[in-house]
C-alpha cells in the first residue's frame, strides 16, 4: 500500500472512530435524559404540591413575557366580568327587542342582549312583563348603568341605594348598585313591592318614581306605559318606528319631579 494509501485508510478510520464516539455519546446521553425525564415525572406525580409550584412559576413567567410584549397585563377570565351577549343566541324576540333598543338609544345590542336576557329572566321570576321592566330602565337611565340622579338614585334602574342598601347586601355591598345585572335585579324587586303596596300597575310606577304622595307624577307612568307599549309591538314582530333617544347629560331622579322634600322617605325611596 501506498503512503497515500496508508493515510486516506487512517482519515476513514478516524472518521469512523469519531462517528462511533459521537452515537455512543449521543445515545447514552439521549438515554440518560430520558431516564431523567421519568425520574422527574415520577417525582412530579408523587409530590403534587412541586407541580403546582413548577405550574405557578411557569404561569408566572409566560405571564411576564405577555406583559413585556403587549406593554398591559392581560386578564383572559374579564370576559366572565363583560355584561354582553350575542345576540343571534337570544331567542328571536328577545333578539328583537334587543336590537330596535340599541338603534332607539344608541347602545351596543351585545350588552343591550345580555339586559333583555335577564329582564325576561327576572321578569319570570318576579311575575311582571319584561318589556315594563325594560321600558322601567328605557326611562329612567336610557341604559346607562352609571347614571346617577341628583338624590343618589343610581345604575339603570335609578334605584336609591342608600335606601336599599339591605338588597344590595345579598350582591356585595352597596357598589353592586354601578353592577348592571345586580341593579336590575334590585330595581326589580323594588317595582314589584311598589306595585303591590299600590294595588295597580300604574300607582305602583308613581310609588316607584316617589310620587306617590305628589298630585302628579309629572308624566312618569305614562312614558313608561307608552314604551312598554312599544316593546308589546316589537316582541310581537311589528315594525315600530321611533326617533333616536337624545344623549341623556343629567339624570333626574327618576324622569319626574324632584321631590320637594328630601325627608320623606315616599318622595326619596322608591318603597
Amino acid at each position: 500500500m501506498t503512503a497515500s494509501g496508508r493515510v486516506a485508510q487512517a482519515l476513514r478510520t478516524f472518521a469512523s472512530d469519531v462517528a462511533d464516539g459521537f452515537f455512543e455519546i449521543t445515545h447514552n446521553g439521549l438515554a440518560f435524559l430520558g431516564v431523567a425525564v421519568v425520574l422527574a415525572l415520577a417525582v412530579l406525580f408523587a409530590r403534587p404540591d412541586l407541580r403546582n409550584e413548577g405550574e405557578s412559576h411557569l404561569m408566572t413567567w409566560l405571564k411576564e413575557r405577555q406583559v413585556a410584549a403587549l406593554g398591559m397585563v392581560p386578564e383572559l377570565s374579564a370576559i366572565d366580568r363583560a355584561t354582553a351577549a350575542n345576540p343571534g343566541d337570544l331567542p328571536k324576540q328577545q333578539a328583537a327587542i334587543a336590537y330596535w333598543l340599541s338603534r332607539k338609544y344608541r347602545v351596543a345590542p351585545e350588552p343591550l342582549s345580555a339586559l333583555v336576557a335577564e329582564a325576561y329572566e327576572a321578569g319570570r321570576k318576579a311575575k311582571l312583563d319584561p318589556t315594563l321592566i325594560l321600558a322601567v330602565m328605557a326611562v329612567e337611565s336610557g341604559f346607562n348603568p352609571f347614571a346617577q340622579s341628583p338624590v343618589g338614585a343610581q345604575g339603570l334602574m335609578q334605584v336609591m341605594t342608600g335606601v336599599h342598601s339591605d338588597k344590595y347586601a345579598l350582591f356585595g355591598g352597596k357598589l353592586a348598585a354601578f353592577d348592571p345585572v345586580s341593579n336590575l335585579r334590585v330595581g326589580v324587586k323594588v317595582l314589584q313591592e311598589c306595585i303591590q303596596r299600590a294595588g295597580s300597575l300604574q300607582d305602583g310606577l308613581k310609588h316607584y318614581v316617589g310620587a306617590a304622595m305628589l298630585p302628579d307624577d309629572g308624566g312618569y307612568a305614562e312614558k313608561v306605559m307608552a314604551e312598554h307599549a312599544r316593546l308589546q309591538q316589537v316582541a310581537a314582530g311589528k315594525n315600530v318606528p321611533f326617533a333616536p333617544a337624545a344623549p341623556i347629560r343629567a339624570v333626574a331622579p327618576a324622569a319626574g319631579p324632584e321631590p320637594a322634600a328630601p325627608a320623606d322617605p315616599e318622595k326619596l325611596a322608591r318603597l
